[in-house]
């Protein structure tokens, strides 16, 4: 069974399928909503443009990534901004964790209008921007992930050590004065060298191995 509606899933199927991405990223008090080409469309109510007039346009968007183990499924969407200006606001502090959408749908010829209903492909937020400088000029590159990889945000270090706690709690000193603990949690400093045992045990003059087995 397709995953894709029965309007869409027949316009794919067709001949000179007339096909769009659109990306939508809400940031900070501005939806900035962009197609993967030139010209105009209405998805879900909302305006998509080719070019944003604050923001410019979409230049790539990755494939979608699958994440394993302590990865979450991830992929990169990169935007031509008109000016530093612009570039400056698109990787600000304020954009990290803004949500991000991504669409793929295609287009009725003979109406110009989107075929109902629209790919959900991924749903995200921004992890990192950065921008890069090239012969083609400025971009800035968005890392979007799931929202998934907050649950690897454990800060078990920081959770576990006196002065964090202490700066929550003032003046308990529950572990600055724990002891007897197996498992030492060392936050912000690689932990000592293991020691090495040789030798022997006892009086037999053996090693470990051969007093052991």
């Amino acid at each position: 069974m397709s995953a894709l509606s029965p309007g869409l899933d027949a316009a794919l199927a067709a001949d000179r399928a007339l096909v769009f991405g659109a990306v939508e990223i809400l940031l900070p008090g501005y939806a900035l909503r962009l197609l993967d080409g030139a010209g105009e469309l209405v998805i879900g109510g909302n305006l998509y443009r080719g070019r944003d007039a604050t923001y410019g346009v979409l230049s790539a968007v990755s494939a979608l990534s699958d994440g394993s183990g302590d990865q979450v499924p991830s992929l990169n969407i990169t935007l031509t901004p008109p000016d530093n200006t612009a570039a400056g606001t698109l990787v600000g502090a304020a954009v990290q964790g803004s949500l991000v959408t991504v669409w793929l749908g295609a287009i009725n010829r003979a109406t110009g209008l989107v075929i109902a209903d629209p790919y959900l492909v991924y749903i995200g937020e921004i992890d990192v921007p950065v921008i890069r400088a090239g012969d083609d000029g400025r971009t800035v590159e968005y890392e979007v992930v799931s929202v998934m990889e907050r649950l690897f945000s454990e800060d078990e270090g920081q959770r576990l050590s006196s002065g964090f706690h202490q700066s929550v709690w003032p003046g308990e000193t529950g572990f600055a004065d724990v002891t007897g603990v197996e498992n030492t949690v060392y936050w912000g400093v690689e932990p000592p060298p293991r020691p090495v045992v040789s030798g022997s045990f006892g009086g037999g003059g053996g090693s470990a191995s051969d007093q052991f087995g």
